[in-house]
């Protein structure tokens, strides 16, 4: 269905928009609270069972590899019903493993309850990037860095959580079903809204075809993107288990290092588009790596777990923004394509959980931990070499001044685009 786009639109943007961005950041942060619930009680529900090392890398690195087969069955989810549909299937199917984590009384009832929260969020990563890409385009400039912001709030309060019920001595079955309820939460406020976007491919489904030469300048943001993620997966799934293991944190403090890698993120992303603007994409990238490499090696040299929380502090806070701006770079390579080279370089965030989730458990499970964190200290500083590929928006500011009926104008013909996509 077209539209005329007119300056009868006016200045602001429309509150079918607002509602729109307001959805998917809700969707964001039920995916954080999600993420951080599993991670941070690895530890307890460990204990609870009586899991062997081995199998509880096993199982870290099942839930990255069933998250990669559920973001194929959230695109077709997303085929049939929308990402919003989706959305509202796969957070309560989230809630529900865990939930499910929390009550299992076995190892094959936590493997499979894994292998469900696996499928769900990536059911739930697809649909919410999808729809983050049609509202990013509705509003013509860049709003993923607040999505995943969100993100990282949700699991500031997730890893709070779990350390306050340790501290209550709550059992991990109802700190998991708290959480569990929050995305619940989350989940009773997806709404569709119809939002006006630029013509051109719709979401993340369109493959327009990519030429040979494009791939070849996608391979350097790909492996920025895959030891980013090592990082990502080495701090996210193993910080509570090293303070738990290696510095003989309790209970209550061994999220404490995943809430502090996560609060860096929110301080990072919340700053990077200012810092670009004023220092330049490549200063910001070359900085934002040489900080998460010192603080990867004082994590892996930290004395106490005091010290370890704040260095995993400082790893999210120079990690955090490598990956917007890799995502935001390597769109502008074929800006009428840019949700199918985002999608394919999405390939290389699985890499990395899965060569991050792997590598870190199984040095940890062997009682290496600390060599675990100082690998990766290594690998970071191979963004180095790329950095300068790294690119800042241009003409955006010409196209932010102009109302919102006159910016669909300048950049073409737009369309209707509702929950159903």
């Amino acid at each position: 269905m077209s539209f005329d786009a007119s300056p009868r639109a006016g200045f602001g943007h429309p509150v079918s928009e607002v509602g729109a961005r307001k959805v998917v950041t809700i969707a964001f942060a039920a995916q954080g609270v999600s993420v951080a619930a599993v991670y941070t009680t690895v530890p307890a529900v460990t204990e609870r069972l009586g899991l062997a090392p081995l199998l509880t890398t096993t199982l870290m690195i099942a839930v990255a590899l069933t998250a990669g087969g559920g973001s194929f069955l959230g695109l077709a989810a997303i085929r049939r019903a929308g990402p919003v549909a989706t959305m509202r299937g796969a957070m309560p199917a989230a809630a529900a493993a865990l939930t499910l984590i929390g009550w299992a009384s076995g190892q094959a009832a936590v493997i499979c309850a894994y292998i469900l929260f696996g499928l769900a969020v990536g059911a739930l990563d697809v649909a919410v990037n999808t729809r983050a890409a049609a509202v990013e385009r509705a509003y013509g400039r860049s709003v993923f860095g607040s999505f995943y912001t969100a993100w990282s709030v949700g699991g500031v309060v997730a890893a709070l959580l779990t350390a306050g019920v340790a501290r209550l001595e709550w059992p991990v079955a109802d700190g998991l079903a708290l959480q569990a309820g929050i995305v619940l939460l989350f989940a009773a406020g997806m709404r569709t809204h119809a939002i006006l976007v630029p013509e051109g491919p719709s979401d993340a489904l369109a493959q327009p075809s990519l030429g040979r030469s494009l791939w070849v300048r996608l391979i350097p943001f790909g492996l920025v993107l895959l030891v980013v993620y090592v990082v990502e997966s080495t701090v996210s799934a193993w910080s509570a288990v090293y303070l738990r293991q290696t510095l003989a944190a309790s209970l209550t403090v061994a999220p404490l290092a995943y809430a502090a890698y996560q609060t860096g993120t929110v301080i990072g992303r919340a700053a990077a588009d200012r810092l670009v603007q004023k220092l330049g994409a490549v200063a910001v990238v070359r900085t934002a790596v040489l900080l998460a490499a010192g603080a990867l090696a004082a994590l892996a040299a930290a004395p106490s777990w005091p010290f370890a929380v704040l260095a995993a502090g400082a790893v999210g806070l120079g990690a955090s923004v490598l990956a917007p701006l890799c995502l935001a770079s390597a769109a502008r390579l074929s800006p009428t394509a840019s949700e199918a080279v985002l999608a394919r370089l999405n390939l290389f965030n699985y890499v990395g959980v899965v060569t991050g989730g792997a590598l870190s458990g199984l040095l940890g499970s062997t009682g290496h931990f600390r060599l675990a964190y100082a690998v990766p200290a290594v690998l970071v500083l191979l963004p180095l070499a790329a950095a300068r590929r790294f690119t800042r928006p241009s003409g955006s500011a010409r196209m932010e001044s102009l109302p919102q009926g006159l910016r669909g104008a300048a950049a073409g013909d737009t369309r209707l685009i509702a929950g159903h996509d």
